[in-house]
């Protein structure tokens, strides 16, 4: 008889490292988890099978679809903002090709059950794409459906899986005499940038804030590649979580949409600046905007409206920017690299 598990794709991976960490506390809950590096030692003991491999690698999601009877698919897996944009081809390849995928082994897994597989996907504020400076300031707080027209490969793969996600959820094999219209369930969370404190930030345009964190910890100078003033929406890694988990809960019948902004604060570069500065006071950060990079970070809100995902799932952030910073980040930041108070 085939086990039911639960599939975390990109375990490795800032989110994989929360979301295994509380999920493999639940006696209830096995966790198959995939990553293309090995499983980082400390995840071990939240794992009841870990298989190295690629999600490119069809062969191996086949084994996966025979094996395990999966109910639910955290699709965490994916190539980065800037690491895309040096490599644009290949971030297309893992993180659209990738998540077809894992979507054409959730409809096989869901025939097989005869019960819709939950897909979870996070995508990004990286699928917004705002002309310029002056329309990112008059556009404050951005719904679902606006400004999408992103500007790097990163935000357009995010955006197309958006829509794959729809599709696959809603329409696929439309034309087809057995169509089923309940193949996936497929939800989807737009996340700000992320903070943790438990994993070192891994190429994401809007690192900069936990890369000061880190670096001011470490005690290695640090070059800010954005200016002072930029804005952003941020999230505390374990509100990341949270949202995931209630999302994935939630009952599908709430859900109006399938698509939902999170957040919880939005910092300017310089108030992170100053909060890194006061808890490390020998830090050495300076500004030295990137202009490319700049440009990226421009184009994305400075903040998105999560009224739908407090409505119809009852998201509310556990983390404002103060307890964040002074309950999570610096304290187990201080812990993490053994400062001294």
């Amino acid at each position: 008889m085939r086990r039911e598990v639960v599939l975390i794709t990109g375990a490795n991976g800032e989110i994989g490292h929360g979301l295994i960490t509380h999920l493999g506390k639940q006696p209830s809950v096995m966790i198959v988890a995939l990553d293309v590096q090995p499983l980082d030692e400390e995840l071990k003991p939240f794992v009841s099978k870990f298989i190295q491999g690629d999600i490119l690698d069809n062969m191996l999601l086949g084994r996966l679809v025979a094996e395990y009877e999966i109910r639910t698919i955290f699709h965490l897996a994916s190539i980065l903002s800037t690491k895309a944009e040096y490599n644009p081809e290949a971030g297309h390849r893992v993180n659209v090709e990738g998540t077809l995928n894992l979507l054409r082994l959730a409809v096989e897994q869901s025939q097989w059950q005869g019960r819709a597989v939950k897909f979870i996907y996070p995508s990004s504020i990286a699928a917004y794409g705002l002309p310029n400076l002056e329309t990112k300031m008059s556009c404050f707080c951005v719904k679902e459906q606006e400004w999408l027209q992103p500007i790097t490969m990163y935000g357009c793969n995010k955006l197309y899986c958006e829509h794959l996600g729809r599709y696959y959820s809603r329409h696929y094999r439309q034309l087809a005499a057995d169509h089923d219209k309940d193949n996936v369930d497929f939800r989807c969370i737009r996340f700000p940038g992320l903070i943790s404190a438990m994993t070192v930030p891994t190429g994401g345009t809007s690192d900069y804030g936990p890369e000061m964190l880190h670096a001011a910890a470490q005690g290695v100078d640090y070059d800010c590649f954005v200016r002072p003033d930029t804005c952003l929406p941020f999230m505390a890694m374990p509100d990341a979580i949270k949202s995931l988990l209630l999302l994935e809960s939630a009952p599908k019948e709430n859900l109006r949409q399938l698509i939902y902004n999170v957040t919880s604060f939005c910092p300017s570069a310089q108030e992170i600046y100053d909060i890194v500065i006061k808890a490390f006071p020998s830090a050495q950060i300076n500004f030295a905007p990137h202009q490319s990079r700049q440009t990226i970070v421009d184009s994305w809100p400075a903040n998105i409206d999560d009224t739908a995902a407090r409505l119809d799932w009852g998201w509310l952030p556990d983390f404002d920017m103060k307890r964040a910073f002074d309950d999570y980040l610096i304290p187990a930041i201080k812990q993490r690299y053994a400062v001294a108070g």
